[in-house]
């Protein structure tokens, strides 16, 4: 019982620490037509998702540059701009947004992909 306890422990903080090295930056600007649509259709839903779970949003600024813990591999030219990174390195991208549909299945692709990200069994399509 123990054992299974402290196996129980370990695995859980070895998921909390896989999701926190690994997070979506979101590149935008102001007055991005693209970039509120994304907010509004996906924005509210996106932390619910086991994909939000996995890799957290940050919205920056394209004006701004990449954070100081972010080393993007290339400069953001359209907005929006998806950056995966993983431990503040640039893994993969998607520019711009093709809308819901598509936008979910290249998230779910670039984080097979680049990333040991699972869909949890038994959840549900995101889009």
């Amino acid at each position: 019982m123990l054992t299974r306890f402290f196996s129980l422990v370990a695995f859980s903080l070895f998921m909390a620490s896989q999701a926190l090295a690994v997070e979506l930056i979101m590149v935008e600007q102001k007055g991005c037509h693209y970039c509120q649509k994304w907010l509004a259709e996906i924005g509210p839903i996106y932390p619910k998702t086991p994909e939000g779970a996995f890799a957290p949003l940050r919205l920056v600024n394209i004006a701004d540059g990449p954070p100081a813990d972010v080393h993007f591999a290339r400069k953001p030219v359209f907005t929006p701009t998806f950056i995966l990174v993983d431990e503040g390195k640039e893994i993969g991208r998607i520019e711009g947004y093709p809308g819901e549909d598509f936008f979910w299945g290249l998230l779910e692709m670039m984080l097979r992909a680049k990333t040991s990200y699972v869909k949890p069994d038994g959840a549900a399509a995101s889009n």
